[in-house]
C-alpha cells in the first residue's frame, strides 16, 4: 500500500466513527467531517472540518485544502420511511451529493468509496453475491442504487462500492439508534416490543465494517464488495439472541408480519450476504453476534 491521506463523510455517525478509530490506531492520516461540529470525543478537534455534502463549493473548498488520496463516503440519508415520505431531501442527498463528490474524486484521481445497502435488493432470493442483479423496491433503496450507477459510470473514477445491512454498535452522541441497542435497552426495561417475524438480515458489527472499508483502501481494490455479519436471521431471532445473551425476559415481545406494520416503504423480505468474495480477498472475517453482545 502507498502513503494513503483519508477523508471520511458523515464521521459523525457509528460507522464514520469507527474508522476515525480505525485511523487512529493505524496511524492513518484523516480528516474526519460531518454536519455541523464534531460530536465524536476520540476525534482530534484538528482533524475535523464540518462539510455539507449538499454543497459543491463546501465539497472542493475541503477536498482541494486537504487533498485526500482516497473517500470514504459514509455519510446518507438512511431513515427508509423518511425518504419514501422525503423524496426530494432523500434525492439530494443520496444521489445528487454522491455525483458532486465522486465528479470531484474522478477530476483529481481520488478512490472514492461509496457505502451502500442490502436494500438494492428486492429480497426474493437472498443471501446475495456481488454479481446479483439489483432491484430496488423504495425511494431509499432507488437512491442508493442509482448513486451506484453514477459511480460505476464515471469514465476513469477509482471507486468501490461497499454494501453493508443493519449496521450496529455503540457510539457517542448518535442521531438514531440501531436494532441491537434498541432490543437490548427495551429488554431491559421490560418494555412491550413488537417485531416482524418475516424480514431476514445479516446484522453487521461496525467495526467489522469499519475495518473492510479501510481494508479495501489500503489494498486500492475496486468493484463492489458485500460486507456485512456471517449470519442471516429473522428480525425476532436477532431479537431473541439478544434476550438470551443478556438473561432478559422475552415475555413482552409481540411479533408481527411485515405487512400489518403499514410502514411507508417496501422492505426486501430477505436478504443476507454471501462473503467469499471480501473473506478471499480483504481477509474478512466478521464476528458473530455473541462476541460483540460482550462489547456493547
Amino acid at each position: 500500500m502507498g502513503f494513503m491521506k483519508l477523508l471520511i463523510t458523515g464521521s459523525n455517525g457509528l460507522l464514520g466513527q469507527k474508522v476515525v478509530d480505525l485511523c487512529l490506531s493505524k496511524k492513518i492520516d484523516f480528516l474526519a467531517t460531518s454536519s455541523g461540529p464534531n460530536r465524536y470525543s476520540k476525534c482530534p478537534q484538528n482533524a475535523y472540518v464540518p462539510l455539507d455534502i449538499t454543497d459543491e463549493h463546501n465539497i472542493q473548498a475541503v477536498l482541494t485544502s486537504y487533498e485526500p488520496t482516497h473517500v470514504i463516503h459514509t455519510a446518507a440519508m438512511t431513515n427508509v420511511d423518511q425518504c419514501e415520505l422525503s423524496p426530494e431531501a432523500c434525492d439530494l442527498v443520496n444521489r445528487q451529493a454522491v455525483l458532486m463528490i465522486a465528479r470531484y474524486c474522478q477530476l483529481q484521481q481520488i478512490h472514492f468509496q461509496l457505502l451502500s445497502t442490502d436494500f438494492v435488493f428486492d429480497g426474493a432470493a437472498g443471501p446475495y453475491r456481488e454479481t446479483d442483479q439489483p432491484n430496488p423496491l423504495s425511494v431509499y433503496a432507488r437512491s442508493k442504487f442509482e448513486a451506484e450507477r453514477i459511480v460505476q459510470q464515471l469514465d476513469g473514477l477509482h471507486y468501490s462500492i461497499v454494501r453493508t445491512i443493519i449496521v450496529y454498535g455503540q457510539g457517542e452522541n448518535l442521531s438514531r439508534s440501531n436494532l441491537i441497542l434498541w432490543a437490548k435497552e427495551a429488554l431491559e426495561k421490560g418494555a412491550s416490543i413488537q417485531i416482524v417475524h418475516d424480514q431476514f438480515r445479516a446484522p453487521t458489527w461496525a467495526a467489522d465494517l469499519a475495518w473492510a472499508c479501510v481494508r479495501i483502501c489500503e489494498l486500492d481494490q475496486q468493484g463492489i464488495f458485500h460486507i456485512s455479519g456471517p449470519e442471516t436471521l429473522s428480525i425476532d431471532q436477532i431479537v431473541e439472541r439478544v434476550a438470551a445473551f443478556y438473561n432478559l425476559s422475552t415475555a413482552h415481545i409481540t411479533k408481527l408480519s411485515s405487512a400489518s406494520l403499514q410502514q411507508a416503504a417496501q422492505r426486501p423480505p430477505k436478504t443476507g450476504f454471501i462473503l467469499d468474495k471480501a473473506r478471499a480477498i480483504l481477509g474478512y472475517n466478521p464476528h458473530i453476534l455473541e462476541v460483540t453482545f460482550a462489547l456493547l
